[in-house]
């Protein structure tokens, strides 16, 4: 595992294992199978419905505490600070811990204008020790660039959809000068034809590995930190297996190649599902 350290001092694995669009019920199997192939970072949200699922699995190991990170998310319409701070405690409560490693704003939904208040909730949670760092998700630079001004605490990252096809330079550059990790969803385009490009094809080829590690290595050596989804055993370890080959210099400059600031997920000024 590769890890990274966050702008607060915590550190972080660089990869992860995400659970959107796991059922509760599968979660705790997906999640204790992450756990025992060699994940210790576990990213959930309230939206998802499976923390609770997620809090059985981290219940069920016999990897302490301390050696896992747990990320949840506010989702919108718990927004607003009062609210948050509740949503933030029944998250809690179904996760069935004492604390998360870090709580995220889900989507900035500017029409409703709560993204400040929302993070100024999580701010306190920070402070009172209930959570570790804090950050957002799916936040263009103007709402970076408000949350920097508005606030005092600077997100440790931001999550937000990245793939060779969506790469996210200037969103990256911005998040790079504010010492913002990014972090990608999404990192292998849930699949389909990014995993048949002929390019990604013939660089896995030359290392003897599937479309998909050369795609999750390339987001380790862009400097994301990246949490893959799947609930199948065998992808599980195959996404976990990047860490004993590197990409050249050729090979990068050739995915970068790729981009198309294709987007599969809503676009963050667009997106006000409540």
């Amino acid at each position: 595992m590769e890890f990274v350290t966050l702008n607060n001092g915590l550190e972080m694995p660089k990869l992860g294992f995400g659970v959107w669009k796991v059922k509760d019920d599968e979660a705790e199997t997906a999640v204790k199978k992450a756990i025992e192939v060699g994940y210790r970072s576990i990213d959930t949200a309230k939206i998802y419905g499976n923390e609770e699922g997620v809090g059985r699995a981290i219940a069920a190991t016999d990897v302490p505490r301390e050696e896992l990170f747990i990320t949840t998310k506010v989702w919108n319409s718990d927004q607003g600070y009062e609210n948050t701070l509740k949503a933030f405690d029944e998250s809690l409560k179904k996760l069935g811990l004492d604390y998360v490693d870090l709580y995220l704003i889900h989507w900035p939904t500017p029409n409703f204008d709560l993204y400040i208040e929302t993070y100024k909730a999580l701010e306190k949670l920070y402070h009172d020790g209930r959570v570790k760092a804090i950050g957002v998700c799916n936040f263009n630079v103007e709402h970076l660039e408000r949350l920097l001004n508005e606030c005092d605490v600077v997100p440790v990252l931001n999550q937000v959809e990245c793939h060779p096809f969506l790469q996210q330079a200037e969103l990256k550059a911005f998040c790079k000068e504010h010492d913002i990790w990014l972090e990608a969803y999404s990192p292998l385009l849930n699949g389909g034809d990014i995993l048949n490009n002929a390019v990604i094809q013939t660089i896995a080829e030359a290392h003897g590995k599937t479309p998909a590690q050369v795609i999750l290595r390339w987001h380790l050596q862009y400097d994301n930190i990246v949490i893959p989804k799947t609930v199948t055993p065998s992808r599980m370890e195959e996404n976990f297996n990047i860490f004993d080959f590197e990409l050249s210099a050729d090979d990068m400059k050739k995915i970068e190649g790729l981009n198309e600031n294709r987007r599969i997920n809503a676009d963050p000024n667009e997106f006000h599902m409540r």
